[in-house]
């Protein structure tokens, strides 16, 4: 019965630290795949950026606001490009 507790701890220590790297990694892996499509849609923007005139950096904060407010974030984006902001 000794060998067990002492087994079963480490065990039972184990699973409570894989769940809680479980919830910053999720947030991490969901971040990424907003940054991708963010680069994606900038890239895109930029790409017929010869028909709207508003050329957009690509950098990490503008793929992330682009990537994580979706359609108002670029909207954002192009006021500030506008404005000589960005």
């Amino acid at each position: 019965m000794e060998k067990f507790v002492i087994l079963i701890i480490p065990a039972i220590l184990a699973v409570l630290f894989l769940r809680l790297l479980a919830v910053p990694m999720r947030l991490l892996f969901r971040l990424g795949i907003h940054a991708f499509f963010g680069f994606v849609c900038l890239w895109l923007l930029n790409a017929i950026a010869g028909f709207t005139g508003i050329l957009f950096p690509i950098n990490l904060i503008t793929v992330l606001v682009a990537g994580t407010l979706g359609v108002p974030g670029i909207g954002m984006l192009a006021v500030l490009a506008i404005m000589g902001m960005a």
